[in-house]
């Protein structure tokens, strides 16, 4: 089964090469996957680390995001989509801080957790792993199809 074949089954439409994929985190005890099922959209704000606003603002509308549970958890648990483009976040009282919109697409069958992450050959290079501390970073299209075959099995 060839890794858009899974995308497919996972999330039509099919994620194709021309987009970027993303990952963000979330303490699941400050917004939990289901919360974010529930409200259907997010604004993504608080980020205020600037090569996290960086990868925001990168962040077109069509893309695909993995949702990651942070500090507890240590999971990929979910796929999101990105609804629109960064604009200002309201919620910074001062800088020059963005946000994005989030939409939740699926759930993933399998979470994935960080130990499965760092011990896969193509996964280990992730910035999950070298950047532990950033909350919005980008992923591989190699990444992004492995983390949908290791979601789906």
């Amino acid at each position: 089964m060839g890794a858009f074949f899974v995308a497919e089954i996972l999330a039509p439409p099919a994620y194709t090469s021309r987009m970027n994929y993303w990952l963000v985190k979330s303490e699941p005890a400050a917004y939990a996957w289901p919360q974010f099922l529930k409200d259907g959209r997010t604004a993504w704000t608080g980020v205020r680390n600037f090569q996290a606003r960086n990868n925001l603002r990168a962040m077109k509308k069509g893309d695909a995001v993995l949702f990651y549970y942070s500090v507890t958890g240590k999971e990929v648990v979910g796929l999101a989509r990105v609804a629109k483009e960064f604009y200002p976040d309201a919620t910074a009282k001062e800088g020059d801080w963005s946000c994005v919109d989030l939409v939740p697409e699926k759930t993933f069958p399998r979470p994935i957790p960080l130990e499965t992450i760092k011990a896969d050959g193509v996964l280990k290079e992730m910035a999950l792993v070298k950047q532990s501390r950033l909350s919005v970073t980008p992923v591989t299209p190699s990444q992004f199809n492995r983390l949908l075959q290791l979601a789906a099995d």
